[in-house]
């Protein structure tokens, strides 16, 4: 595995939530002998972060971390979503509104180092935009047909157009009925769940009204381009390692740690 070099001034902020109903007490889970909140924690650390913080709910989170040397802040256990976790690390660490964080999902002990380096470092090229994310090409028909798996459509300037369970873009004539059902060209993007901001819209996003289309689509960043901002995309060369939602999801990753 490859390590990023340092880059100029960002923080990763890991939202860790002990209540998960697929999966309980999931960042606890133990991966070759470590918590995973811990495991994703040290993988982020190799990205060239000036600092990796945890944002818990819970204060056996902030042991293990503590066990592990790993910084951790305790958070209220009432926010409906990940980013109002964040917002609210943000407050308490101080961080200064042009400050770059990227958010890291606790459930991801296999992300690249890389990958996030290059979200980061998008994030500051873009003044024009409040957000960056990334996304890979898919090689599947039944990935693209998939609602599980979150499509995005780009600007020619690599700016999200929208994103979507469905599959966008939508071929017509390669779909139509009698067609062998195939992938269109270019290859349509899956989004990678992986997003940097800058602190101060950070603490904005969550004051934001809700936008219909994130409410039918069940997907947080629809309010963002519904309320006219601008999510830079950074195209990754291969698919990220697989996260951790389910028990099987959980055996998976060990069996990649661990293999037999």
């Amino acid at each position: 595995m490859a390590h990023a070099a340092a880059s100029a001034g960002f923080i990763v902020l890991i939202p860790a939530r002990l209540a998960s109903t697929r999966l309980p007490n999931k960042p606890l889970a133990d991966i070759a002998g470590m918590p995973m909140v811990v495991r994703v924690a040290l993988r982020a650390r190799q990205s060239g972060a000036q600092q990796c913080v945890v944002a818990a709910d819970d204060k056996t989170i902030l042991q293990v971390c503590s066990e592990h040397g790993i910084d951790a802040v305790l958070t209220r256990q009432d926010h409906a979503s990940g980013s109002d976790r964040l917002a609210e690390a943000c407050d308490r660490l101080g961080l200064a509104d042009e400050t770059v964080v990227v958010n890291v999902q606790g459930d991801e002990p296999l992300i690249e180092p890389l990958l996030i380096t290059a979200v980061a470092d998008l994030l500051r090229s873009r003044p024009d935009c409040v957000m960056s994310t990334a996304a890979h090409a898919l090689d599947r028909l039944e990935d693209f047909l998939n609602p599980n798996v979150v499509k995005v459509v780009l600007d020619r300037a690599q700016t999200a157009l929208y994103f979507s369970r469905a599959p966008i873009a939508w071929w017509r004539d390669g779909m139509a009925e009698g067609s062998p059902p195939r992938l269109p060209a270019p290859a349509p993007l899956r989004h990678i769940g992986l997003y940097a901001y800058r602190a101060g819209f950070l603490r904005r996003f969550p004051k934001l009204e809700p936008s219909p289309l994130e409410l039918t689509e069940s997907l947080e960043q629809l309010r963002v381009l519904w309320h006219g901002e601008r999510i830079a995309v950074h195209i990754s060369a291969q698919a990220p390692g697989p996260g951790v939602d389910t028990a099987e999801d959980l055996a998976r990753v060990r069996a990649i740690f661990h293999p037999t």
